[in-house]
């Protein structure tokens, strides 16, 4: 999901000191060109004796993971299924300790297996994660046997040079080694970053692919991010890069694997699509009205080369596995397994031996739940344990209190509770005059990463907010801007929520306290904002007038597809926007009197 950025600056980090991260031109050598050969299969079995013609090849993919190590708080740790009667029923999922132990259980019996994630494993992380920069998940992906990951938007947060470190290892340029005597070793898997170049040079800057083998078995695995990354990245994030194309890379990479002799080929792709139903048991491929899967994934399959057998994607955090036909009418298999590691896919490539190809007519493919009430991989215990140890005295402290849960993520509302709960913490803390003079607020909904759960994640007892769930829902730490803008520009940005590239898929911004409007979704376009409802405290939006407008960074910069909100003048800099949050739940709450769920009542939805 497109999301506020992480800030590469170490000064905003719990832990850190000053300076920034090197530029591109510095970047750490990436991996060595040529095909990556994870030729010992994993250790999954070893194949003997007479060869049939044909072997089924297991892939097992995920994608989104998000650097969630513990299981998912809340609503935005459940999966819908749908049960034989028609009804929908939430079942808790996710966590790497339970994510191992599918993994290893799956691949029982299979002798051919690998493992493949179609990006976003790291970048809005929670605490336990990403207080370290991320070492702890690419820890528990190297323990996961993870054999191949595409970049996701995420992965370029804290910018390319940041990115080479996970992959090749090192420690922190700034905060240095987080455990005395041990060196990050980095990832023992490729990033693939197939359609990211450096600007300076036009070369890659990861691998574009990578090449499994084993017993002369060969599939070839192309990675790419989605061309819009610097939409929703910070400038910072992609500073030297330069994003192309998906189709025409994945393309040009299946013709040149396809000449060194490997016709077997997956690409993995962090874009993603929509299917008709959130439940992960749906039958995509229904022939009902409505069915089916729509998005931009949909019409990059259509265009990718029938030399590709199969495509993992990600992104969208939605979960469906789908036909959708190459551009030789074929059909094609289509996968994502929600996000968080709530889900993994399990689908069979039957290889054969003489053509080196995958039979693509005998691709069976299925989402599984990543269940809670299996036992957990105890190496995953383990290093959730020693990390949480150096997390402990930072993350365990109490922010405020609050009566029941307040979701955000878990939300599938345009106004979300706790969208109302930060948008209202920005307001307050920047509408004094020497912080800014806010009048308004915006907040990106994907910069909410999570719901404010009531139950205790710890010993803190239930209602507590410590500073690792905090941390949790606004992980990205991003500076607050406040600026003026026009109340013609004001208009502009609420259409921009439903129009232009927001159009298929909308952004609602949540919005602070006193500003209040119609959403008709009905309506096409900029016309679902009904503009002659937009009211500030009361009094209807003047196009000539100027408002003081507070929203994080990256908003201001026009991101998330809000060009009207990057025209802003007379910039004043605020504190970070966990900064913010923490003063308001201490502000606001106590043990005697919890922060309660806000009414949802600024934006009236007609459906």
């Amino acid at each position: 999901m497109s999301a506020t950025p992480q800030k590469n600056r170490a000064t905003r980090r719990v832990l850190a000191a000053a300076a920034g991260l090197a530029t591109v031109g510095a970047l750490v050598a990436a991996m060595p060109a040529g095909a990556h050969d994870r030729g010992d299969g994993h250790g999954h079995g070893h194949g003997n004796g007479h060869k049939p013609r044909t072997v089924d090849v297991q892939l097992l993919s995920f994608n989104d993971l998000h650097g969630n190590l513990e299981p998912p708080a809340g609503s935005a740790g459940n999966v819908s299924e749908k049960q034989p009667d028609g009804t929908v029923k939430a079942i808790p999922a996710g966590g790497v300790e339970y994510l191992a132990t599918s993994l290893r259980t799956a691949r029982q019996g299979n002798p051919y297996s690998v493992t493949a994630a179609g990006g976003d494993m790291v970048g809005a992380s929670p605490l336990l994660s990403g207080l370290f920069h991320d070492e702890p998940t690419i820890e528990a992906l190297n323990g996961l046997d993870l054999d191949v990951t595409a970049v996701g938007n995420h992965e370029f947060d804290e910018g390319a040079a940041e990115l080479a470190r996970l992959q090749n290892g090192g420690c922190h340029p700034v905060e240095g080694c987080y455990e005395k005597g041990k060196k990050f070793k980095g990832a023992d898997f490729p990033y693939l970053a197939a359609n990211v170049t450096k600007e300076k040079t036009g070369k890659p800057l990861l691998k574009p692919y990578t090449v499994w083998k084993k017993n002369g078995v060969k599939i070839g695995f192309i990675g790419v991010t989605l061309e819009g990354t610097p939409d929703i990245v910070t400038a910072n994030g992609v500073k030297g890069l330069k994003f192309h194309d998906e189709v025409e890379t994945i393309n040009k990479y299946a013709r040149e694997l396809d000449r060194k002799g490997v016709k077997s080929i997956v690409a993995l792709i962090h874009e993603g699509g929509a299917p008709a139903s959130t439940s992960y048991n749906y039958d995509c491929d229904s022939p009902g009205a409505g069915d089916g899967i729509s998005g931009p994934i949909v019409d990059i399959a259509k265009g990718i080369t029938p030399k590709v057998d199969a495509l993992v994607t990600g992104h969208t955090h939605q979960a469906y596995v789908c036909t959708v036909p190459d551009p030789s009418g074929k059909p094609r298999m289509v996968t994502s397994a929600s996000s968080f590691g709530k889900l993994y896919t399990d689908t069979t490539l039957t290889y054969d031996r003489r053509t080196n190809d995958i039979v693509r007519t005998s691709v069976k493919s299925a989402n599984h739940v990543v269940t809670r009430d299996q036992a957990k991989a105890t190496d995953m215990t383990r290093l959730i344990d020693r990390w949480n140890r150096l997390a402990a005295p930072i993350a365990g402290k109490p922010q405020g209190w609050i009566s029941a849960d307040i979701n955000g993520r878990g939300s599938t509302a345009p106004e979300k509770p706790l969208g109302n709960v930060i948008a209202d913490a920005q307001l307050e803390g920047l509408a004094p005059a020497d912080k800014g003079g806010a009048e308004v607020a915006f907040m990106n909904p994907g910069g909410i990463r999570a719901d404010l759960v009531h139950k205790a994640s710890g010993g803190e007892g239930d209602g507590v907010v410590t500073y690792g769930e905090a941390f949790t829902v606004q992980p990205f730490t991003n500076m607050m801007n406040v600026v003026d803008l026009t109340g013609a520009q004001l208009v502009s940005a609420l259409q921009q929520q439903v129009s232009g590239p927001n159009e298929a898929s909308p952004k609602i911004l949540q919005v602070s306290r006193g500003l209040t409007y119609t959403l008709d979704l009905t309506k096409t376009g900029a016309a679902r904002v009904v503009t002659d409802t937009i009211k500030l405290n009361g009094a209807a939006i003047d196009p000539a007038r100027t408002y003081r407008v507070a929203m994080n960074e990256f908003l201001a910069g026009g991101g998330d597809g809000f060009p009207a909100l990057g025209q802003g003048t007379n910039k004043l800099v605020g504190a970070s926007d966990l900064d913010l949050f923490n003063a308001y739940l201490a502000a606001h709450s106590s043990a005697t009197a919890p922060l309660a769920p806000p009414a949802t009542d600024r934006i009236t939805v007609i459906q």
